[in-house]
């Protein structure tokens, strides 16, 4: 009879999960964020956005993205990710370890505005957004 003492998820066939080609558990702390956070961290970078461009710039298209740009250029660097990464438990951390420094928030944020890379991901739900910058969504 098999003991049933792990708490992590089933694995995928061949026992691959994102994130485990990159070192990252299966589950918990560190493991790759999974779609559901990215997408509720993004809608709420997009309200905050949203309401300081209606607040300050009558809700001009250009305007949201401009400021939506910089509160995750702003962020990451210091906080280790966006205000709506923050409130779903998601982090951006560079694939070597240590700070994430000033350019790959620049990089990273410039392609997720351009939105194609970031809905191309790879077997370790890593969007291109984030391969370029050397970068990985994790849970805290």
């Amino acid at each position: 009879m098999a003991s049933s003492t792990s708490t992590s998820a089933v694995p995928s066939p061949g026992g691959e999960w994102p994130g485990r080609r990159l070192g990252l558990p299966e589950s918990g702390k560190r493991s790759i964020a999974r779609p559901g956070r990215r997408v509720a961290g993004i809608a709420v970078d997009w309200a905050i956005a949203s309401a300081i461009s209606a607040a300050f710039f009558s809700y001009e298209g250009f305007a949201t993205l401009v400021v939506f740009a910089l509160l995750q250029i702003i962020a990451i660097p210091l906080a280790s990710g966006s205000i709506g990464h923050l409130v779903v438990g998601i982090r951006v951390v560079p694939i070597r370890g240590g700070w994430v420094g000033a350019w790959r928030p620049i990089v990273r944020t410039v392609l997720l505005c351009v939105v194609i890379p970031a809905v191309i991901w790879d077997a370790d739900q890593r969007g291109l957004h984030d391969k370029v910058a050397g970068t990985v969504l994790v849970r805290v």
